[in-house]
C-alpha cells in the first residue's frame, strides 16, 4: 500500500553506491518498473511514424481516382520506409540510455537520435522494409505455385527467403544499437551485425523466440480485448519489445565491440564505470548511502494547546 500511503516521517539507511547490482530478469524488471511511464512516452513518439501506414486504408476507401490513390499509397509507403529506420534509431538511443543508467530526455534524445543517424538509419530501415515485403510475398506466392505446378521444390526458395529474413532480424538486434553507440561506417555496421548474429546465435535465437511469444501474447490481447489493445498500442508494445531486444543484445556489443576498443587505447569503457571521470583528488564529500542510521518515526503525543 506504499503507493497510496507513503510514510514521510521516517527514513531508512539509504542505498549504497557499492551495493551489488542486479542481473538478468531481476535487472530487466527493475528497469521496466522504473521506466514504465517513460517507455509509454517513447512508444508514443515511435508510434507517430506509423501514421503513413495507417493512412493507406482511408486512401483506398475514400480517394475516388485510382491514379491519385496509387500515387498517394506509393508516397505513404516511401515515407514510412525512409523514416521508420531513423525513428527506430531514435527509440534505440533512448533505450540504450536506460540500459546503461544514463540520464535522458525522451523527446530531445529521440529526435536527436533521429536526426544524427538519419543517413544510415534510413538505408537500414528501407532494407528492412524490402525484406519484410519479400517475406510476405514469398509466403503467398511460393506455396500457391507449388500447389499449382505440383512440385515441392518451390518450397526451397521459401525456406531460403525466411532464413534470410531471420538473419536480418538477428542483425537488427545489433545494427541500430551500434549505430547510436559508435561512429562506425555503414559497411562496418552491416559487417559487425552480421558477425554478431552468428557469434551469439544461441542468444539471438532465444531472443527471437522470446519476442515471438511476446508478440503472440499481444495478438491474443487483440483477439479477446480489442478496445484495451487499441488503447495500449500507441503507448507500450514497440518500446517494450525494443527494450527486451536491446537488453538481450547490448551486452554482446559491449563485449565484442565497445570494450575491445577502449582496451586498445588503454582505457576502461565508461559505460562500465557509471561515466565517472578518474581523478587523483580527495573527495570533498563521502557517499553515506547504506551507512546512515535509520530515522525513527516520531511518536505522536498530546501537546499543550495555546489559546
Amino acid at each position: 500500500m506504499g503507493l497510496f500511503f507513503k510514510d514521510y516521517e521516517s527514513a531508512g539507511s539509504g542505498i549504497s553506491k557499492n551495493a551489488p547490482k542486479k542481473k538478468g530478469f531481476a535487472l530487466f524488471f527493475e528497469i521496466t518498473g522504473r521506466k514504465f511511464w517513460r517507455l509509454a512516452g517513447l512508444n508514443f513518439l515511435y508510434f507517430l511514424f506509423f501514421i503513413p501506414l495507417m493512412l493507406i486504408l482511408p486512401v483506398i476507401s475514400y480517394v475516388p481516382s485510382a491514379g491519385i490513390g496509387i500515387a498517394l499509397i506509393v508516397l505513404l509507403l516511401l515515407t514510412f520506409a525512409f523514416t521508420i529506420g531513423p525513428a527506430t534509431a531514435g527509440m534505440v538511443k533512448v533505450l540504450r540510455c536506460f540500459l546503461i543508467e544514463k540520464h535522458t530526455y525522451i523527446c530531445r534524445d529521440f529526435f536527436r537520435g533521429f536526426r544524427s543517424n538519419f543517413k544510415y538509419a534510413s538505408v537500414i530501415g528501407f532494407i528492412d522494409c524490402i525484406v519484410a515485403l519479400s517475406a510476405f510475398a514469398a509466403v503467398r506466392v511460393y506455396p500457391a505455385l507449388a500447389h499449382q505446378l505440383g512440385t515441392v521444390l518451390l518450397y526451397v526458395p521459401l525456406v531460403f527467403t525466411y532464413s534470410f529474413a531471420l538473419l536480418v532480424i538477428m542483425m537488427n538486434y545489433y545494427i541500430y544499437l551500434m549505430l547510436v553507440a559508435t561512429s562506425l561506417s555503414l559497411k562496418n555496421l552491416i559487417k559487425n551485425s552480421f558477425m554478431l548474429a552468428f557469434v551469439a546465435i544461441k542468444r539471438n535465437l532465444f531472443t527471437t523466440l522470446l519476442l515471438f511469444f511476446i508478440i503472440i501474447a499481444m495478438f491474443g490481447t487483440f483477439i479477446f480485448a480489442l478496445p484495451f489493445f487499441m488503447v495500449i498500442v500507441p503507448f507500450y508494445p514497440a518500446a517494450f519489445i525494443g527494450l527486451v531486444a536491446s537488453f538481450r543484445s547490448y551486452p554482446v556489443i559491449q563485449e565484442y565491440v565497445i570494450n575491445p576498443y577502449y582496451t586498445s587505447i588503454g582505457q576502461i569503457n565508461p559505460e562500465l564505470t557509471g561515466f565517472a571521470e578518474p581523478t587523483d583528488e580527495e573527495p570533498v564529500f563521502e557517499d553515506m548511502g547504506g551507512k546512515e542510521q535509520p530515522i525513527e518515526k516520531r511518536k505522536k503525543g498530546k501537546g499543550r494547546r495555546i489559546s
